[in-house]
């Protein structure tokens, strides 16, 4: 993981670790997984889903109930986003509060990331 030693790649808010844990005991599930899949007007776009078990080099965060495991090739573009849950009069969901983001649709379903050679470029 792209991690600085002491510190956790991640942090949950306590609303979305109760939507995590909530989600995770409905379904019997070891974690909810998140990773990136190419997409959206913007490049990129988030993916959940609720796993069995953890795969090899993927990291684990938890807290409290809540279990997070990312992607391998998602970890280098989620290191220091904010997770949170918001439930709103007319919509609810996960929240990615994302520094490494560039640019994003106007609707806020697909991100770009800046390229590590410092290149602009989707996905």
């Amino acid at each position: 993981m792209f991690a600085i030693p002491g510190s956790v790649p991640v942090t949950i808010t306590p609303a979305a670790e109760r939507q995590i844990a909530r989600l995770m005991s409905g379904k019997n599930a070891f974690g909810l997984r998140i990773g990136l899949k190419k997409g959206g007007c913007a490049g990129m776009e988030y993916t959940m889903d609720l796993v069995e078990a953890a795969e090899p080099s993927e990291e684990v965060v938890e807290q409290g109930d809540a279990r997070i495991l990312i992607a391998p090739r998602a970890q280098m573009f989620l290191f220091g986003t904010e997770i949170d849950y918001e439930n709103g009069l007319l919509e609810s969901g996960f929240r990615f509060r994302n520094p490494n983001v560039t640019d994003a649709c106007g609707c806020g379903e697909s991100v770009r990331f800046e390229p590590l050679d410092g290149s602009r470029a989707a996905g």
